[in-house]
């Protein structure tokens, strides 16, 4: 980011800045099946939660901010019925089943920001 230097991808890759590289051809199939692990072993509402840390964290003030929202976000989605879940189609050798939807389920905590005003 300081020097402005441009790297080739698979510098990127053995930087830890990238998990793969793909052909042209592959591309998609690959990001599929991404898609597909991530919407097989992971909760909707922890999907949700996790793209929007990702999004709003970097813009809090202080790194202490951040760890509050995560802390929070952490101890709630603990108690849900999705962890519940979790554990248990662990122990069963199963594929999950989360109960929680993001329409109705997100953590108390959630929106923690607020809205900046368009003027």
């Amino acid at each position: 980011c300081l020097t402005g230097r441009v790297f080739d991808a698979e510098e990127a890759l053995s930087g830890g800045l990238v998990r793969s590289l793909h052909k042209p051809d592959e591309l998609l199939p690959a990001a599929y099946a991404l898609a597909r692990e991530i919407v097989d072993n992971t909760a909707p509402v922890s999907i949700a939660v996790t793209r929007q840390m990702l999004w709003q964290l970097p813009s809090e003030n202080h790194p202490m901010e951040a760890h509050k929202v995560d802390s929070r976000i952490i101890f709630n989605r603990a108690k849900s019925a999705d962890a519940k879940e979790g554990i248990a189609s662990f122990l069963e050798k199963r594929g999950p089943s989360y109960p929680d939807k993001v329409s109705t389920d997100l953590p108390d905590t959630f929106p923690w920001w607020e809205e900046p005003v368009y003027k």
